[in-house]
């Protein structure tokens, strides 16, 4: 089979040196942000099992004890598609891309990437909404993180 070349096993311990410290970061960021965005007045909706508003918070507690919920949430803008990709575009230090698990926090609008294929009944069937955003989050510091997204709200 395959073998990895002795540089990319390098690479791979490397990495996993450090894996643990980034979960926690990306964990705490992704929660401090939810809570920040669900008392957010542009924002309509946050999609995070680790807020207490969310109907699998319970689920989520008992599950993922370690007090991570995961680096990946989902927020509903105020607004419409056009104020939703207005927000997007606004970001200066997110990045717009598709990837999660990165040490950057990224964005994307499902509607229109990875659920473009779908007429918009499917989407919102699957949970997938004109107003959504995701967000990937990544180890910057959160206060850098909310203040690109601060911004960029505002200009709704």
């Amino acid at each position: 089979g395959p073998v990895n070349s002795p540089f990319n096993s390098f690479l791979l311990l490397q990495g996993l040196e450090t894996l643990s410290l980034r979960s926690e970061r990306i964990n705490e960021n992704a929660l401090i942000l939810a809570n920040w965005l669900e008392n957010h007045p542009k924002v309509e909706k946050v999609n995070y099992p680790g807020l207490k508003s969310n109907k699998y918070n319970t689920l989520a507690k008992k599950y993922l004890k370690n007090g991570g919920f995961g680096g990946v949430l989902s927020f509903f803008v105020r607004g419409d598609v056009n104020q939703t990709a207005k927000v997007i575009d606004s970001l200066s230090m997110i990045s717009h891309l598709a990837n999660v698990g990165d040490a950057k926090t990224l964005v994307i609008h499902p509607a229109s990437t990875t659920h473009q294929q779908l007429p918009e009944d499917a989407q919102i069937a699957a949970g997938v909404y004109p107003n959504m955003i995701r967000i990937s989050l990544g180890l910057e510091h959160i206060d850098d993180i909310k203040a690109d997204l601060e911004e960029a709200l505002k200009n709704l």
